[in-house]
């Protein structure tokens, strides 16, 4: 880690403060010498008086709802800057941005797809605004305001693991067991502040079995019947107890990474494109999102703080399995987590299997 990490996190966390308040940031390139890209976020924008954009950035998929990536003869996977006939203004822009508006406004355009002078710069935007909570696009505004300019080695330095330090520990009896303990990590210049349960005695002659948990506010708390997260967690803590009741014992990693990284709003936006009959999948291209914009290296650094090397995961995903291996955590056994559908999840659990991945027979 050089001396610039402390100065480039901070940047980097003022650059998702400054998109989350509708205020212009700077993108300039680390190499190539390109001009800096000035950006006003689309969703959070404040309005201001004459303010016109010539071209604005948006994500690949958001590129291919929009039927812009078949004409395109760079990088299908880069963002896409776009024009139109006439300027964008915010209320255009917006417009542009959300899906939510494509039904009631099926046919627009055209738009145009100009070569990007920096695919560096342009991604570090997009992956920005993923981190702020907002819908990737952007005006391309010279001459506003910006409040804070970062590079690409900026974010990787805000997203380095390293950072990530245990802050607080303490006992804590859940409904599964009595034997628990919770452990909080924080990064210097995140936000999010991730917890691992460990359950049972930790014994470094015995392998643990190991959950990844996302974050699910509707799932974990409000008892959604649209996924199957809330049970999944319940199960895992009463499997780690069983573990414990027979001499192992169990690590429950709970990642603040809300809607497999897309966060907490977009995740509802994506329900209210599958009310309407897209799967996961296609509402998160449909927002310009990924569908898997999950953390693992922060998950193997937090086993890394717990003296964890080796692991048996629950996980019906092999994809998740091969990414944690991807990032040095020793994967010595996949243990099945399926649970029962209900009518409200059926179709997400279908998705799961044939389009992610997941093995749930």
């Amino acid at each position: 880690m050089n001396d610039s990490y402390p100065g480039s996190s901070r940047r980097v966390a003022r650059a998702i403060d400054a998109l989350r308040h509708g205020w212009a940031i700077r993108i300039t390139s680390d190499a190539t010498g390109e001009a800096p890209l000035d950006l006003l976020p689309a969703e959070t924008g404040y309005a201001q008086p004459g303010l016109y954009a010539p071209r604005m950035l948006i994500s690949a998929a958001r590129a291919a709802t929009l039927k812009l990536g078949n004409s395109l003869a760079y990088d299908p996977a880069a963002p896409v800057m776009i024009r139109a006939s006439t300027p964008f203004n915010l209320a255009t822009a917006r417009d542009l941005a959300d899906p939510a508006r494509d039904l009631d406004r099926p046919l627009r355009g055209p738009f145009h797809a100009d070569p990007l002078p920096d695919a560096a710069s342009a991604r570090t935007a997009m992956e920005l605004a993923r981190l702020a909570g907002i819908l990737p696009a952007f005006l391309i505004a010279s001459g506003s305001d910006v409040a804070v300019s970062v590079t690409p080695d900026d974010l990787a330095a805000f997203k380095d693991p390293a950072s990530l330090s245990i802050q607080a520990r303490a006992r804590l009896p859940v409904a599964a067991t009595e034997d628990c303990e919770i452990i909080a990590f924080r990064a210097r210049d995140d936000l999010r502040e991730h917890v691992a349960l460990v359950i049972g005695t930790q014994d470094h002659d015995r392998v643990p079995l190991v959950r990844l948990h996302s974050e699910c506010l509707t799932g974990d708390i409000l008892g959604s019947l649209k996924c199957d997260c809330g049970p999944q967690l319940d199960a895992a803590l009463h499997a780690m107890a069983q573990e414990a009741a027979q001499g192992g014992w169990g690590v429950l990693l709970y990642l603040r990474q809300e809607g497999r990284g897309i966060g907490l709003i977009n995740k509802l936006r994506a329900y209210q494109l599958q009310d309407q009959g897209f799967d996961t999948v296609d509402a998160n291209e449909r927002l310009g999102l990924p569908s898997e914009a999950r953390d693992f290296p922060v998950a193997a650094r937090m086993l890394d703080l717990l003296g964890v090397p080796a692991i048996r995961l629950m996980t019906n995903n092999p994809a998740k399995v091969d990414a944690l291996r991807g990032v040095g955590v020793e994967v010595i056994e996949r243990v099945p987590h399926a649970l029962p559908s209900n009518p409200h999840n059926h179709r997400y659990l279908a998705t799961k299997r044939d389009r992610s991945g997941h093995l749930l027979g």
